[in-house]
């Protein structure tokens, strides 16, 4: 499971919390602009615009979980287990697989208007990556400098894209019947309520922040993603960029899950936050932090040779990193 947001102060940011119970060896990885991209069904893209994101730690192909090209076109798969669904392939559509979506994507689009045109082509075929790699059931959240969202989803009746009002994904259920769901916390504030219970005697504002209880706080999809929609959109920060990256963080770290707090098997097995990102799409910054280490990291993509045509890798760090001031 996972969350996805965007953030918007002077620069447009982007990213998402990455929550499962394995890790693949994440690593941040470059996609210069001559890396030859190859698909099972289209022809390759031999010259491209660069790209930097977290992929899978397989070598050789980028396995992008998200990204960001160098105009500033973002992209994240969320898991979307029961409503995904790919298809055959089709005759006069472009057929890419799911794993192949983001890399094809950010290739070629400079932002969502240009993505859009290109999703009214694809069609999204059932081929896994390996026997060892079978697809996961998916849907995506894209943002662009603008600030302009869409959600991205393959079901039974065919590849829907929905305008993303509140810059906010997680998995299920589908995002209009996420989005619908919101009603329900329309009485919500970062303000106290006033007194309406209603008869002649007083209630007590006895602590701040009442004005958000009935805000869920359990680590489901749907719940996790009324709260960040509320953090979100109730967020404060300076525009520099220490106040906006810190602030990203913080607003996926309302919804950030600890080991042990969702089991999944024995022996010992628990979904929790691997890792979250933060893209500046503006500058093409990627910025992350880890489970087990909290210290934010950074990759600028213009500090790479973004001509070349060999992938670039970065191992995630993941060992805490603690600063001793005595």
């Amino acid at each position: 499971m996972c969350t996805a947001s965007n953030y918007i102060t002077d620069n447009h940011y982007f990213g998402r919390n990455f929550d499962y119970e394995i890790s693949y060896n994440e690593r941040v990885t470059v996609t210069p602009r001559n890396y030859k991209f190859e698909f099972r069904k289209i022809d390759a893209i031999e010259s491209h615009y660069a790209i930097i994101g977290i992929a899978a730690g397989i070598d050789g192909y980028p396995l992008y979980y998200d990204a960001c090209n160098e105009k500033g076109l973002a992209i994240a798969g969320l898991n979307f287990a029961g409503n995904a669904v790919y298809r055959e392939a089709e005759e006069d559509m472009v057929n890419i697989t799911p794993f192949e979506l983001i890399p094809y994507l950010l290739s070629k689009a400079a932002n969502v208007s240009e993505a859009r045109e290109m999703l009214d082509e694809i069609n999204l075929v059932n081929i896994n990556f390996a026997d060892e790699l079978p697809l996961s059931p998916l849907h995506w959240m894209m943002s662009d400098n603008s600030g302009e969202a869409i959600v991205i989803e393959p079901l039974e009746d065919g590849l829907k894209i929905y305008d993303n009002p509140v810059g906010v994904l997680t998995n299920n259920p589908p995002f209009d019947k996420q989005l619908f769901y919101l009603n329900n916390y329309r009485s919500l504030s970062n303000k106290n309520p006033e007194n309406t219970f209603g008869g002649d005697f007083d209630l007590d504002e006895y602590s701040r922040g009442m004005g958000a209880m009935g805000l869920p706080g359990d680590l489901s999809s749907a719940s996790r993603f009324a709260k960040v929609a509320f953090t979100r959109a109730n967020s404060y920060s300076d525009s520099d960029e220490a106040s906006s990256v810190g602030q990203f963080f913080h607003i996926l770290g309302s919804v950030e899950q600890q080991n042990g707090c969702t089991f999944i098997s024995d022996p010992d097995l628990y979904e929790y936050t691997i890792y979250t990102s933060c893209y500046n799409t503006n500058k093409s910054v990627l910025y992350y932090r880890t489970y087990h280490n909290s210290q934010i990291n950074a990759v600028d993509l213009n500090n790479e040779d973004l001509d070349s045509d060999e992938l670039i890798n970065y191992l995630l760090i993941n060992e805490e990193q603690f600063n001793f001031i005595n």
